[in-house]
């Protein structure tokens, strides 16, 4: 079994760490601008000029069940979907707000059908939901609020009719509603508090917190509506789940505190945007998604990767084509990913290569991201394997330990070395994975 143990929290966090493999989906009225989910912010538009995304949003081409046999096939075994994002617009039908999708051209609970289409694949379902919300009369002007420019004067006018209050008490009203009304959430994922973000030009502009969003009550609200729900640590509340963002961590993540490994999730993108963006171009090649994938895991994480829908409401081509990757890989090297976590420490990757171990110790995964010309050596490994074979396959791969058994290369000796012979060519693999049997 692994000897690593994680931080013991509140939610269920035990099909989290075997699953790996998530689909996050941010999609909302910033899909028609298509430049970025943060344009109000960054154009700093106001309400009356943003309205002409809300009177233009019609997703004709949106089918959940589309999207959940992608997300599926890619290997993917649970979903995150924004129900709302900072922009304040609704992708549910709430009573609480007429800024929803179903008064839109769209005409219906788009979460809803996102939930039913994904559950009917066996995934695990969650909800994103923005703390910020630049559209709600009473969320008060701050430093990432598309006001924040106007006069002194202005803001803190505008302001002093705002009430932080009444906005936490919507929040929770609106998190009920999505806790109540869709069966089983597995994960909620807030997003984000910036308590510390203060400009020292404007200091009348305050950042939000656990006690802007009154993070407590909220908390507590989910948890009792939703047992053993997994929410993150984004409500500036330590939860269940750290999130570092566009961030590969070099090391399994711990507790600042007590030092304690703590469960963590990798959230990514396909590209440089989160929403749909139309000219973005830094799309990641094929090699660096499965080495995002493989290093994660290796780090004992999970991996939450982005799509951004269209605003017609279906995955463009490139986002296709980014989880066809996965689905290739997947199909054939799952093993290696599901189940899986960071390999125990007497076992150390060979240069070029990441590892995985199964949980019960049994198995090792050997990821060759540079594949080696005839033979793999792996110093420390002697006497600990029963078996090895590639993965895609499951054909033998035959080793020798102690030596490199070749008549010019007797130099290559050490007691612990574990040497495996591998075919000249590359198999059409893109990263071949060596899965090794250990022995009791």
């Amino acid at each position: 079994m692994s000897s690593y143990v994680t931080r013991t929290t509140p939610g269920n966090t035990a099909w989290f760490r075997h699953d790996r493999f998530g689909m996050f989906i941010h999609w909302g009225l910033y899909a028609l601008p298509a430049r970025h989910e943060w344009i109000k912010n960054m154009e700093e538009i106001p309400d009356e000029k943003y309205q002409k995304y809300f009177d233009h949003f019609d997703p004709d081409l949106y089918d959940a069940r589309e999207w959940a046999r992608q997300a599926k096939a890619a290997g993917m075994k649970y979903a995150v979907m924004t129900t709302k994002h900072h922009e304040g617009f609704c992708m549910f039908d709430s009573q609480y707000t007429d800024y929803k999708c179903t008064n839109t051209r769209a005409g219906r609970d788009l979460i809803r059908e996102y939930v039913d289409s994904f559950r009917a694949e066996g995934m695990k379902i969650g909800f994103y939901y923005s703390l910020i919300d630049w559209h709600h009369p009473d969320f008060t002007i701050d430093p990432i609020h598309p006001q924040r420019n106007l006069p002194r004067e202005t803001v803190e006018e505008l302001n002093a009719k705002r009430d932080m209050h009444r906005y936490a008490q919507y929040m929770r009203n609106k998190v009920q509603e999505l806790l109540t009304n869709y069966g089983k959430i597995d994960i909620l994922w807030f997003d984000f508090s910036y308590p510390d973000n203060c400009p020292a030009d404007k200091p009348w502009l305050v950042g939000k917190g656990r006690k802007d969003w009154e993070s407590e009550e909220l908390i507590a609200l989910a948890r009792r509506l939703q047992p053993g729900i997994m929410i993150d640590n984004r409500a500036d509340i330590e939860q269940d789940l750290w999130t570092p963002e566009q961030y590969q961590p070099q090391s399994w993540l711990r507790h600042k505190e007590t030092g304690e490994l703590v469960t963590w999730e990798a959230c990514q993108t396909f590209s440089g945007s989160w929403g749909y963006h139309r000219d973005e171009t830094s799309w990641k090649s094929p090699e660096m998604l499965i080495q995002m994938l493989v290093q994660t895991v290796s780090l004992g994480g999970n991996l939450l990767m982005n799509v951004g829908p269209t605003a017609r409401g279906y995955l463009d081509h490139r986002a296709e084509a980014a989880l066809k990757v996965y689905a290739d890989w997947m199909r054939y090297n799952s093993r290696s990913i599901y189940g899986c976590t960071m390999a125990e420490p007497e076992f150390q990757a060979p240069e070029g290569t990441w590892l995985t171990q199964s949980e019960d110790g049994k198995r090792l995964y050997v990821h060759l991201f540079r594949y080696p010309f005839g033979v793999l050596e792996m110093p420390g490994f002697a006497g600990k394997v029963e078996y090895a074979q590639f993965l895609h396959d499951a054909s033998e791969l035959q080793f020798t330990e102690r030596a490199v058994d070749h008549f010019s290369e007797g130099t290559t000796k050490a007691e612990d070395l574990l040497v495996i012979r591998l075919p000249v060519l590359k198999p059409q693999v893109l990263v071949p994975v060596i899965e090794l049997y250990l022995k009791d």
